[in-house]
């Protein structure tokens, strides 16, 4: 990675921040009863917002592009963050579909079906649907819809932008080695999260963790607790698209961390006693391809039945975090009050 890998990596995260922020005003602008009531519908019971979840992440192949578009949503309001957890909920297990779909059905990925599913296929089409609407459209609903498409396709282009940035890095040979020095689990989490918020993508760093089980070298004692870190680096894009956005927002993005924290934590725990009290002579074998993909699916499972049916504790837990402050005005108007009592 050099200078000029540096660069567009900051020239990615001002797109994507931008992006972001365009995106956010646009939906404010254009928010009406009819997409309150749809969102609504989808998102209302716990069920429905974790099957949305899962559904829009298995088809955009990407947790990270949903869990952003739904800090957008919160951000303008559209978007409870009771809502939101489910849905946020849905897209960790989303994330591991998409493999399971293509495998299972034999398509190859390269498929041009497949290919025009991904993020960086269909953005340039939103920013062409999203500027036609803006320049040649005279109702304001129709140029806000043209904005949100906008500024949903400029931070999409941001995201690649960073993803392209530091994409070199998987070919490292000194940068793949780091995920098997670490042996002890919770050196192993680190390793995983750490790698992957620098990647940026938890499918890429799962990718990575294959390749180098081909060579047998990743037992799956040490392979578990990557996928586990992986899971918590994945976070970042989520962190980032709340920068300069409002209190709900940050919560929304801080639900995707804490999910993760919690359920690593806790899964963590689980794991450790069960190696030390059983030793399952299986997590000294070699992992598989297969075996991966298998750890990475149950493991977001395990995290959603774990905490989906705490939801509401998390929106607690994130509320504190992110407190609402008290307004100065109401302080400004009693020392009127006061003032004028006086007087």
């Amino acid at each position: 990675m050099d200078i000029f890998d540096l660069l567009s990596l900051l020239g990615g995260l001002s797109l994507f921040l931008f992006g972001m922020n365009v995106m956010g005003q646009a939906l404010e602008r254009r928010a009406g009863n009819s997409l309150r009531a749809l969102l609504g519908k989808m998102t209302t019971k716990k069920a429905a917002g974790l099957l949305t979840g899962l559904g829009i992440t298995a088809v955009i192949q990407s947790s990270s592009a949903t869990t952003v578009m739904v800090v957008g949503f919160v951000s303008s309001g559209l978007m409870t963050l009771k809502q939101a957890i489910n849905v946020i909920m849905g897209a960790n297990i989303g994330t591991t579909v998409t493999a399971w779909i293509l495998s299972l059905a034999g398509i190859d990925g390269g498929n041009v079906f497949v290919q025009l599913l991904k993020p960086s296929s269909f953005t340039p089409v939103v920013a062409l649907v999203g500027i036609v609407f803006h320049m040649f459209c005279r109702s304001d609903k129709k140029k806000d819809t043209g904005m949100i498409l906008l500024g949903f396709a400029t931070l999409m282009f941001g995201m690649e932008t960073m993803s392209g940035a530091v994409a070199g890095l998987r070919n490292v040979p000194g940068f793949q080695r780091l995920f098997l020095l670490f042996k002890n689990p919770l050196l192993g989490v680190l390793a995983g999260a750490v790698l992957t918020a620098v990647i940026q993508s938890s499918s890429a760093s799962v990718g990575i963790l294959q390749a180098l089980a081909v060579t047998g070298q990743v037992s799956y004692g040490a392979a578990i607790p990557i996928i586990m870190g992986q899971n918590i680096g994945t976070c970042v894009t989520a962190l980032l698209s709340a920068v300069g956005a409002n209190k709900n927002a940050k919560r929304a993005a801080l639900v995707h961390l804490s999910f993760n924290v919690i359920g690593t934590a806790v899964w963590l725990a689980v794991f450790g006693l069960m190696k030390v009290l059983a030793a399952p002579a299986v997590l000294n074998e070699s992992a598989t391809l297969l075996g991966i993909a298998v750890a990475h699916s149950v493991f977001n499972v395990l995290c959603t039945a774990l905490m989906l049916p705490m939801s509401g504790l998390l929106e607690r837990l994130v509320c504190h975090l992110v407190p609402d402050t008290k307004r100065p005005e109401t302080q400004s108007g009693k020392d009127e009050w006061l003032l004028s009592s006086d007087i």
